[in-house]
Protein backbone atom coordinates (compact mmCIF):
# COMPACT_ATOMS: atom_id res chain seq x y z
CA UNK A 1 0.00 0.00 0.00
CA UNK A 2 1.85 3.36 -0.63
CA UNK A 3 2.67 5.18 2.31
CA UNK A 4 3.35 8.95 0.69
CA UNK A 5 0.11 9.63 -2.46
CA UNK A 6 -1.95 11.18 0.32
CA UNK A 7 -3.70 12.38 -2.54
CA UNK A 8 -4.14 9.52 -4.62
CA UNK A 9 -5.13 7.34 -1.29
CA UNK A 10 -7.52 9.50 0.05
CA UNK A 11 -9.66 10.42 -3.14
CA UNK A 12 -9.38 6.70 -3.93
CA UNK A 13 -11.27 5.65 -1.21
CA UNK A 14 -12.92 9.11 -0.54
CA UNK A 15 -16.88 7.75 -1.78
CA UNK A 16 -16.05 4.65 0.18
CA UNK A 17 -14.68 6.09 3.70
CA UNK A 18 -16.49 9.69 3.76
CA UNK A 19 -19.77 8.74 1.77
CA UNK A 20 -21.72 7.22 4.54
CA UNK A 21 -20.59 9.69 7.00
CA UNK A 22 -21.61 12.43 4.80
CA UNK A 23 -25.02 11.40 4.31
CA UNK A 24 -25.59 9.88 8.30
CA UNK A 25 -24.45 13.78 9.38
CA UNK A 26 -26.99 15.08 6.72
CA UNK A 27 -29.94 12.94 7.87
CA UNK A 28 -28.74 13.20 11.72
CA UNK A 29 -28.48 16.59 11.05
CA UNK A 30 -32.18 17.07 9.47
CA UNK A 31 -34.47 15.85 12.59
CA UNK A 32 -31.89 16.84 15.43
CA UNK A 33 -33.67 20.12 15.58
CA UNK A 34 -37.37 18.96 15.32
CA UNK A 35 -36.92 16.12 17.98
CA UNK A 36 -38.06 17.81 21.15
CA UNK A 37 -40.60 20.03 19.11
CA UNK A 38 -42.14 16.43 17.71
CA UNK A 39 -42.33 15.33 21.11
CA UNK A 40 -44.05 18.34 22.80
CA UNK A 41 -46.59 17.99 19.61
CA UNK A 42 -47.46 14.79 21.18
CA UNK A 43 -47.86 16.00 24.41
CA UNK A 44 -44.44 15.72 26.04
CA UNK A 45 -43.43 17.60 28.54
CA UNK A 46 -40.03 19.68 28.46
CA UNK A 47 -38.30 17.39 30.45
CA UNK A 48 -39.77 14.42 29.15
CA UNK A 49 -38.58 15.97 25.56
CA UNK A 50 -35.49 16.73 26.51
CA UNK A 51 -34.65 13.10 27.69
CA UNK A 52 -36.03 12.01 24.11
CA UNK A 53 -33.59 14.38 22.68
CA UNK A 54 -30.95 12.28 24.49
CA UNK A 55 -31.85 9.27 23.38
CA UNK A 56 -29.67 9.83 20.63
CA UNK A 57 -26.63 9.47 22.52
CA UNK A 58 -27.89 7.05 24.92
CA UNK A 59 -28.47 4.27 21.89
CA UNK A 60 -25.31 5.27 20.52
CA UNK A 61 -23.73 4.65 24.12
CA UNK A 62 -25.52 1.54 24.33
CA UNK A 63 -24.61 -0.21 21.20
CA UNK A 64 -21.14 0.40 20.79
CA UNK A 65 -20.04 -2.90 22.31
CA UNK A 66 -22.89 -5.23 20.19
CA UNK A 67 -22.15 -2.83 17.25
CA UNK A 68 -18.49 -4.17 16.95
CA UNK A 69 -19.56 -7.62 17.42
CA UNK A 70 -22.25 -7.33 14.35
CA UNK A 71 -19.81 -5.87 12.42
CA UNK A 72 -16.44 -7.90 13.36
CA UNK A 73 -18.75 -11.07 12.02
CA UNK A 74 -20.13 -9.52 8.85
CA UNK A 75 -18.09 -6.89 7.75
CA UNK A 76 -18.31 -2.83 7.47
CA UNK A 77 -20.57 -3.45 4.08
CA UNK A 78 -23.39 -5.48 5.82
CA UNK A 79 -23.18 -3.35 9.32
CA UNK A 80 -23.91 -0.45 7.72
CA UNK A 81 -27.02 -1.88 4.97
CA UNK A 82 -28.76 -3.45 8.09
CA UNK A 83 -28.10 -0.22 10.24
CA UNK A 84 -28.85 1.98 7.51
CA UNK A 85 -32.53 -0.34 6.48
CA UNK A 86 -33.01 -0.12 10.80
CA UNK A 87 -32.48 3.69 10.71
CA UNK A 88 -35.51 3.87 8.13
CA UNK A 89 -37.53 1.37 10.11
CA UNK A 90 -36.66 4.15 12.84
CA UNK A 91 -37.35 7.28 11.31
CA UNK A 92 -40.87 5.90 10.01
CA UNK A 93 -41.57 5.16 13.71
CA UNK A 94 -40.78 8.73 14.72
CA UNK A 95 -42.94 9.87 10.91
CA UNK A 96 -46.20 8.43 12.47
CA UNK A 97 -45.88 7.96 16.14
CA UNK A 98 -48.80 8.47 17.78
CA UNK A 99 -47.27 8.91 21.40
CA UNK A 100 -44.06 10.12 22.82
CA UNK A 101 -43.06 6.62 23.75
CA UNK A 102 -43.15 5.79 20.51
CA UNK A 103 -41.47 8.12 19.34
CA UNK A 104 -38.50 7.40 21.67
CA UNK A 105 -37.91 4.11 20.84
CA UNK A 106 -37.59 5.32 17.16
CA UNK A 107 -35.14 8.15 18.36
CA UNK A 108 -33.31 5.71 20.71
CA UNK A 109 -32.79 3.23 17.46
CA UNK A 110 -31.41 5.56 15.36
CA UNK A 111 -29.06 6.23 17.67
CA UNK A 112 -28.42 2.56 17.76
CA UNK A 113 -27.22 2.77 14.12
CA UNK A 114 -25.05 5.33 15.10
CA UNK A 115 -22.61 3.24 16.71
CA UNK A 116 -22.41 0.79 13.50
CA UNK A 117 -21.83 3.64 11.31
CA UNK A 118 -18.96 5.74 13.13
CA UNK A 119 -17.47 2.05 14.00
CA UNK A 120 -17.42 1.05 10.68
CA UNK A 121 -15.93 4.28 9.10
CA UNK A 122 -13.41 4.21 11.90
CA UNK A 123 -12.15 0.27 11.44
CA UNK A 124 -12.93 0.91 7.49
CA UNK A 125 -10.64 3.66 7.54
CA UNK A 126 -7.48 2.14 10.12
CA UNK A 127 -7.35 -0.65 7.70
CA UNK A 128 -7.62 1.13 4.41
CA UNK A 129 -5.12 3.99 5.28
CA UNK A 130 -1.05 4.21 4.91
CA UNK A 131 -0.19 4.90 8.79
CA UNK A 132 1.62 8.75 8.09
CA UNK A 133 -1.70 9.81 6.46
CA UNK A 134 -4.21 8.27 9.31
CA UNK A 135 -4.43 11.56 11.41
CA UNK A 136 -5.89 13.51 8.08
CA UNK A 137 -8.03 10.40 6.86
CA UNK A 138 -9.72 10.10 10.54
CA UNK A 139 -10.21 13.94 11.17
CA UNK A 140 -11.53 14.20 7.82
CA UNK A 141 -13.68 11.73 8.93
CA UNK A 142 -15.11 13.37 12.06
CA UNK A 143 -15.24 16.85 9.93
CA UNK A 144 -17.69 15.70 7.07
CA UNK A 145 -20.01 14.22 9.68
CA UNK A 146 -19.55 17.49 11.03
CA UNK A 147 -20.52 19.36 7.84
CA UNK A 148 -23.52 16.62 6.99
CA UNK A 149 -24.79 17.81 10.69
CA UNK A 150 -24.49 21.52 9.06
CA UNK A 151 -26.14 20.85 5.98
CA UNK A 152 -28.86 18.60 7.59
CA UNK A 153 -31.23 21.38 9.56
CA UNK A 154 -31.17 23.56 6.42
CA UNK A 155 -32.31 20.26 4.20
CA UNK A 156 -35.16 20.03 6.67
CA UNK A 157 -36.09 23.34 6.72
CA UNK A 158 -36.52 23.17 3.29
CA UNK A 159 -39.21 21.12 2.99
CA UNK A 160 -41.06 21.97 6.62
CA UNK A 161 -41.74 25.00 4.76
CA UNK A 162 -44.38 22.46 2.72
CA UNK A 163 -44.63 19.78 4.98
CA UNK A 164 -44.21 21.02 9.20
CA UNK A 165 -41.79 19.12 11.08
CA UNK A 166 -42.69 16.00 8.89
CA UNK A 167 -40.48 17.09 6.12
CA UNK A 168 -37.23 16.79 8.53
CA UNK A 169 -38.12 12.65 8.80
CA UNK A 170 -38.82 12.60 5.00
CA UNK A 171 -35.43 14.53 4.32
CA UNK A 172 -33.63 12.02 6.89
CA UNK A 173 -35.45 9.08 6.01
CA UNK A 174 -34.52 9.58 1.53
CA UNK A 175 -30.89 10.31 2.90
CA UNK A 176 -30.31 6.76 4.80
CA UNK A 177 -31.98 5.55 1.71
CA UNK A 178 -29.23 6.53 -0.66
CA UNK A 179 -26.91 5.74 2.35
CA UNK A 180 -28.17 2.26 2.17
CA UNK A 181 -27.57 2.06 -2.02
CA UNK A 182 -24.03 3.30 -0.86
CA UNK A 183 -23.01 1.17 1.62
CA UNK A 184 -24.37 -1.64 -1.33
CA UNK A 185 -21.99 -0.41 -3.17
CA UNK A 186 -19.18 0.11 -2.03
CA UNK A 187 -16.49 -2.99 -1.67
CA UNK A 188 -15.83 -4.66 1.95
CA UNK A 189 -12.34 -4.59 3.26
CA UNK A 190 -9.78 -7.16 2.04
CA UNK A 191 -9.07 -9.22 5.46
CA UNK A 192 -10.43 -11.71 7.28
CA UNK A 193 -13.09 -10.08 9.65
CA UNK A 194 -14.04 -13.85 11.14
CA UNK A 195 -10.75 -14.17 12.73
CA UNK A 196 -10.70 -13.48 16.39
CA UNK A 197 -8.43 -12.74 18.59
CA UNK A 198 -6.62 -16.07 19.13
CA UNK A 199 -5.95 -15.87 16.12
CA UNK A 200 -8.14 -18.50 14.75
CA UNK A 201 -10.72 -18.54 12.65
CA UNK A 202 -14.55 -18.28 14.25
CA UNK A 203 -17.26 -15.68 14.59
CA UNK A 204 -16.23 -13.19 17.56
CA UNK A 205 -17.93 -13.66 20.68
CA UNK A 206 -18.29 -12.14 24.67
CA UNK A 207 -15.14 -14.01 25.82
CA UNK A 208 -12.67 -12.17 22.81
CA UNK A 209 -13.78 -9.17 23.71
CA UNK A 210 -13.05 -10.28 27.52
CA UNK A 211 -9.72 -11.19 25.97
CA UNK A 212 -9.42 -8.13 24.49
CA UNK A 213 -10.46 -5.80 27.30
CA UNK A 214 -7.82 -7.64 29.72
CA UNK A 215 -4.92 -7.75 27.44
CA UNK A 216 -5.40 -3.84 26.24
CA UNK A 217 -6.53 -2.91 29.99
CA UNK A 218 -3.18 -0.56 30.57
CA UNK A 219 -4.29 1.66 27.01
CA UNK A 220 -7.95 1.91 28.38
CA UNK A 221 -7.26 2.95 31.71
CA UNK A 222 -4.40 5.86 30.28
CA UNK A 223 -4.82 6.99 26.48
CA UNK A 224 -8.46 5.72 27.05
CA UNK A 225 -9.45 7.96 29.91
CA UNK A 226 -7.75 10.50 28.08
CA UNK A 227 -9.66 10.35 25.50
CA UNK A 228 -12.71 10.12 27.91
CA UNK A 229 -12.22 13.20 29.48
CA UNK A 230 -11.79 14.57 25.76
CA UNK A 231 -15.61 13.32 25.28
CA UNK A 232 -16.46 14.71 28.48
CA UNK A 233 -14.68 18.20 27.96
CA UNK A 234 -16.48 18.96 24.38
CA UNK A 235 -19.54 17.73 25.05
CA UNK A 236 -20.06 19.93 27.83
CA UNK A 237 -18.42 22.99 25.96
CA UNK A 238 -21.61 22.56 23.69
CA UNK A 239 -24.32 23.18 27.14
CA UNK A 240 -21.55 25.74 28.38
CA UNK A 241 -22.00 28.31 25.55
CA UNK A 242 -26.04 28.73 25.23
CA UNK A 243 -25.95 28.59 29.13
CA UNK A 244 -23.37 31.44 30.02
CA UNK A 245 -24.95 33.46 27.13
CA UNK A 246 -27.77 33.62 28.71
CA UNK A 247 -26.53 34.48 32.18
CA UNK A 248 -24.57 37.70 30.53
CA UNK A 249 -27.72 38.68 29.31
CA UNK A 250 -27.55 37.72 25.27
CA UNK A 251 -30.79 37.37 23.13
CA UNK A 252 -31.26 33.88 21.58
CA UNK A 253 -30.42 35.18 17.98
CA UNK A 254 -26.96 36.40 19.13
CA UNK A 255 -25.82 33.08 20.92
CA UNK A 256 -27.11 31.23 17.84
CA UNK A 257 -24.91 33.51 15.72
CA UNK A 258 -22.27 33.29 17.76
CA UNK A 259 -22.52 29.66 18.58
CA UNK A 260 -22.55 29.49 14.95
CA UNK A 261 -19.48 30.72 14.19
CA UNK A 262 -17.61 28.50 16.44
CA UNK A 263 -19.06 25.39 14.96
CA UNK A 264 -17.83 27.06 11.77
CA UNK A 265 -13.94 27.38 13.33
CA UNK A 266 -14.25 23.73 13.91
CA UNK A 267 -15.55 22.65 10.47
CA UNK A 268 -12.41 24.73 8.82
CA UNK A 269 -9.51 23.20 11.07
CA UNK A 270 -10.46 19.57 11.00
CA UNK A 271 -7.44 18.60 7.95
CA UNK A 272 -4.90 21.29 9.25
CA UNK A 273 -5.32 19.25 12.58
CA UNK A 274 -4.80 15.84 10.79
CA UNK A 275 -2.18 17.30 8.94
CA UNK A 276 -0.09 18.18 11.99
CA UNK A 277 -1.10 15.14 13.75
CA UNK A 278 0.35 13.24 11.14
CA UNK A 279 3.90 15.19 10.31
CA UNK A 280 3.98 16.28 14.61
CA UNK A 281 2.98 13.62 16.53
CA UNK A 282 -0.47 12.78 18.02
CA UNK A 283 1.28 15.04 21.32
CA UNK A 284 1.43 18.21 19.32
CA UNK A 285 -2.42 18.31 18.58
CA UNK A 286 -3.92 16.72 22.26
CA UNK A 287 -1.95 18.53 24.29
CA UNK A 288 -2.27 22.23 23.24
CA UNK A 289 -5.93 21.55 22.36
CA UNK A 290 -6.49 20.60 25.63
CA UNK A 291 -4.55 23.66 27.74
CA UNK A 292 -6.23 25.86 25.54
CA UNK A 293 -9.98 24.44 26.31
CA UNK A 294 -9.23 24.41 30.02
CA UNK A 295 -7.62 28.43 30.12
CA UNK A 296 -10.69 29.38 27.84
CA UNK A 297 -13.42 27.67 30.51
CA UNK A 298 -11.49 29.60 33.24
CA UNK A 299 -11.82 32.41 31.54
CA UNK A 300 -15.71 32.15 30.56
CA UNK A 301 -16.75 33.56 34.24
CA UNK A 302 -14.79 36.33 33.92
CA UNK A 303 -16.58 37.71 30.38
CA UNK A 304 -19.44 39.63 31.11
CA UNK A 305 -19.32 41.20 27.71
CA UNK A 306 -20.83 40.46 24.26
CA UNK A 307 -17.33 40.91 22.85
CA UNK A 308 -15.18 39.38 25.87
CA UNK A 309 -17.39 36.51 25.49
CA UNK A 310 -17.30 36.32 21.56
CA UNK A 311 -13.14 35.80 21.96
CA UNK A 312 -13.32 33.03 24.31
CA UNK A 313 -16.01 31.51 22.27
CA UNK A 314 -13.86 31.43 19.01
CA UNK A 315 -10.56 30.31 21.18
CA UNK A 316 -12.81 27.22 23.02
CA UNK A 317 -13.99 26.67 19.07
CA UNK A 318 -10.28 26.86 18.04
CA UNK A 319 -8.82 24.59 20.72
CA UNK A 320 -12.25 21.96 19.88
CA UNK A 321 -11.54 22.20 16.26
CA UNK A 322 -7.28 21.49 16.66
CA UNK A 323 -8.48 18.50 18.27
CA UNK A 324 -10.80 16.98 15.56
CA UNK A 325 -10.15 13.36 14.92
CA UNK A 326 -7.95 13.15 18.16
CA UNK A 327 -10.05 10.40 19.67
CA UNK A 328 -10.06 8.27 16.67
CA UNK A 329 -6.66 8.65 15.49
CA UNK A 330 -5.26 7.22 19.30
CA UNK A 331 -7.80 5.04 19.14
CA UNK A 332 -6.80 3.43 15.67
CA UNK A 333 -3.18 4.06 16.83
CA UNK A 334 -3.43 1.72 19.87
CA UNK A 335 -5.61 -0.83 18.53
CA UNK A 336 -4.02 -4.26 17.81
CA UNK A 337 -4.23 -5.76 13.96
CA UNK A 338 -6.13 -9.09 15.71
CA UNK A 339 -9.63 -8.07 17.32
CA UNK A 340 -9.28 -4.48 16.05
CA UNK A 341 -13.09 -3.96 15.37
CA UNK A 342 -13.70 -5.49 19.29
CA UNK A 343 -10.81 -3.31 21.15
CA UNK A 344 -12.44 0.21 18.81
CA UNK A 345 -15.71 -1.09 20.18
CA UNK A 346 -14.92 -0.96 23.54
CA UNK A 347 -12.80 3.01 22.62
CA UNK A 348 -16.18 3.73 21.25
CA UNK A 349 -18.25 3.31 24.73
CA UNK A 350 -15.36 4.74 26.90
CA UNK A 351 -15.84 8.05 24.59
CA UNK A 352 -19.68 7.98 24.80
CA UNK A 353 -19.71 7.96 28.21
CA UNK A 354 -17.57 11.04 28.60
CA UNK A 355 -20.11 12.62 25.88
CA UNK A 356 -22.92 11.27 28.34
CA UNK A 357 -21.08 12.19 31.48
CA UNK A 358 -19.52 15.57 31.07
CA UNK A 359 -23.21 17.51 30.59
CA UNK A 360 -24.22 15.51 33.43
CA UNK A 361 -21.66 16.39 35.65
CA UNK A 362 -21.34 20.06 34.54
CA UNK A 363 -25.16 19.81 35.85
CA UNK A 364 -24.55 18.37 39.15
CA UNK A 365 -22.10 21.05 39.75
CA UNK A 366 -23.75 23.56 38.43
CA UNK A 367 -26.55 22.44 40.85
CA UNK A 368 -24.95 22.02 44.08
CA UNK A 369 -22.44 25.61 43.74
CA UNK A 370 -22.52 28.00 40.28
CA UNK A 371 -21.94 27.64 36.68
CA UNK A 372 -18.99 29.19 36.81
CA UNK A 373 -17.84 26.55 38.82
CA UNK A 374 -18.89 23.94 37.00
CA UNK A 375 -17.26 25.63 34.03
CA UNK A 376 -13.88 25.85 35.81
CA UNK A 377 -14.16 21.77 36.85
CA UNK A 378 -14.59 21.30 33.22
CA UNK A 379 -11.82 23.22 32.77
CA UNK A 380 -9.64 21.22 35.08
CA UNK A 381 -10.81 17.87 33.14
CA UNK A 382 -9.03 19.19 30.49
CA UNK A 383 -5.96 19.52 32.02
CA UNK A 384 -5.56 16.16 33.71
CA UNK A 385 -6.44 14.50 29.96
CA UNK A 386 -3.46 16.82 29.28
CA UNK A 387 -1.45 15.61 31.53
CA UNK A 388 -2.16 11.77 30.52
CA UNK A 389 -1.23 12.81 26.77
CA UNK A 390 1.69 14.23 27.94
CA UNK A 391 2.81 11.21 30.39
CA UNK A 392 1.49 8.47 28.53
CA UNK A 393 0.98 9.82 24.36
CA UNK A 394 4.71 10.60 23.71
CA UNK A 395 6.14 8.00 24.69
CA UNK A 396 3.58 4.98 23.32
CA UNK A 397 1.76 7.12 20.13
CA UNK A 398 2.61 10.13 19.46
CA UNK A 399 5.21 9.03 16.95
CA UNK A 400 2.58 6.48 15.22
CA UNK A 401 3.96 3.01 14.49
CA UNK A 402 2.27 -0.61 13.48
CA UNK A 403 0.83 -2.17 16.11
CA UNK A 404 0.48 -6.19 16.22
Amino acid sequence: MPSNDTSFSLKKISVAAFGPSLLFGIGEGAIYPVIALSARELGASVALSGIIVALIGIGSLLNNIPAALLTARFGERRAMIGAAIVAIIALIICLFAPNPFTLGVGILMVGMTRAVFLLARQTYLTEAVPIDIRARALSTLGGVTRIGMFIGPFAGAGLMHFMDLSGAYIVAIVTFIFMAFLAFSIPDLPQHPHQNTAGTTGPPSALGLRQIARSHIKVYLTLGVGCLLVAAVRSSRQVIIPLWAAHIGMDAATTSVVYGLMGAIDMLLFYPAGKVMDHKGRAAVAIPSMVIMAACLATMPLTTSLWAFVVVTMALGFGNGISSGLVMTVGADASPKQGRTQFLGIWRFMADIGNSGGPLLLSAITAVASLAGGMVAIGALALISAGIFWRWLPAQLSKPASRS
